[in-house]
């Protein structure tokens, strides 16, 4: 039993309201067919609440934040570290424990340059920590996207330091049967995605961070596939360093957020400098803010963020325990294409630890034609490898389709998905 199996799922009333919030799901693609969204894990819809709140902001306080004196820019200040405070307590951490970012990936490359900076002499005494020698290691899993793997790769290349990794089994689940012989003591960091954004998958967070203390590495978590779908609190997880962006939870696109403890971010040295992130300049040089201002250089992305905040007290208010157990129930029923012939779901097959992603192929269709004539019946899945090559390549495949559910999903939006998905073989003389 999982936590959501004691948490009420929405009832049908409360999903129709929820749905009602999210103005794109009423359009119609495709010569008048109803829009049926199954690409939530590429980015999610917006409810009306984070659209207005974008254009309040730009009509009624538009202005820079932490600069000006005057009242527009102390209201505009005080949306812009409310929408932190927001953030902060949706995914269990302190204010200054956030810093804003453009997206998940600029939040994993930030950790991953700061590292490069310490090993490089940067940030003083307080760095040393920090810096990677030759022969260290860095540890990720074959199921990560790529914006948790390639900021490692060149890691790795800058410092000398090794790439390790966890493969994964048959069902798609991390393969951690030699974690004692992978996380060693040359081990320095330990980055992995907390669910699989094409498995769906959820990660064993509590071993991965154990092995890790163990001897001594750092956590990187990727969780953007977690944050909007699951109760996500970091301190009880006990990771070091999270991302996870905004345009997945609801929010707007061009903003995420890089969580990291207290004390890492006070010792870590910045990585864009410039404006707002700096205490003394001189002609010689520059003492910097405490965090998370020091990793804040220049104008931020201030109405995005104001969006993000008021996406994740939605989010809260309407309970992410609920959210998990409705997208449980969502995940069931996408589950069941494995019943129509000639489909094989990559990934597990049941609904056990894991979310709403489901990936597949068609025998003898590829995946660019199965989403053609799904796109056609008005339905959207996403098409590719997902940002996860390495993972496409461990199951034999270039290319899958992938349905992606959110809270707004329906029971009746997946059942159009699998009566058209029944008739592609079909269509394509593939039976």
């Amino acid at each position: 039993m999982t936590a959501t199996d004691t948490v009420r799922p929405l009832t049908a009333a409360e999903l129709a309201a929820v749905r009602a919030d999210f103005p794109l799901l009423g359009r119609t693609v495709r010569g008048g067919r109803p829009l049926v969204y199954l690409d939530s894990a590429a980015t999610s819809q917006k409810p009306n609440v984070v659209l207005e709140a974008e254009v309040d902001f730009y009509e009624q306080r538009n202005a820079a934040v932490h600069r000006g004196a005057h009242q527009v820019a102390e209201e505009a200040t005080a949306a812009f570290e409310d929408a932190r405070s927001a953030v902060a307590s949706f995914v269990g951490a302190a204010d200054d424990e956030i810093v804003w970012t453009p997206g998940a990936t600029a939040a994993i490359n930030l950790v991953a340059y700061a590292l490069g900076n310490a090993t490089a002499g940067r940030g003083g005494a307080d760095a040393e920590r920090f810096r990677l020698a030759p022969g260290d290691e860095i540890v990720v899993t074959e199921a990560e996207h790529h914006a948790n793997l390639v900021p490692w790769q060149e890691l790795c290349a800058r410092t000398g330091a090794v790439l390790r990794w966890f493969g994964v089994d048959d069902d798609g689940r991390l393969d951690l049967s030699d974690v004692g012989s992978v996380i060693t003591e040359r081990t320095r960091v330990v980055a992995f995605g907390h669910v699989s954004n094409v498995t769906g998958a959820v990660a064993p967070v509590e071993t991965l961070v154990a092995a890790a203390r163990e001897v001594g590495a750092y956590t990187v978590l990727d969780a953007c596939q977690s944050v909007p779908h699951l109760p996500v609190d970091l301190h009880a997880l006990g990771v070091d360093f999270a991302a996870f962006s905004a345009h997945k939870m609801l929010g707007p696109t061009g903003v995420g957020a890089l969580y990291g403890r207290r004390e890492l971010l006070e010792a870590l040295p910045p990585v864009t400098t410039g404006g707002s992130m700096v205490e003394v300049v001189t002609m010689t040089e520059t003492t910097y803010m405490p965090p998370p201002q020091r990793f804040e250089a220049g104008t931020q992305m201030v109405a995005q963020a104001v969006g993000m905040g008021v996406a994740a007290q939605w989010l809260d208010e309407l309970g992410m325990g609920r959210v998990a157990a409705h997208e449980r129930e969502i995940a069931a029923e996408l589950l069941k294409i494995t019943e129509i012939p000639g489909i094989r779901v990559i990934g597990p097959s049941d609904d056990r630890d894991r979310i709403g992603v489901v990936s597949f192929v068609v025998d003898g269709v590829h995946a660019h034609d199965v989403s053609q004539v799904l796109d056609d019946r008005g339905i959207a899945v996403r098409v590719g490898h997902h940002c996860a090559q390495p993972l496409h390549r461990r199951f034999g495949v270039a290319a899958t389709a992938r349905a992606s559910a959110s809270v707004y999903t329906g029971v009746e939006d997946v059942v159009a998905f699998r009566e058209a998905l029944a008739g592609v073989r079909a269509f394509f003389g593939a039976e």
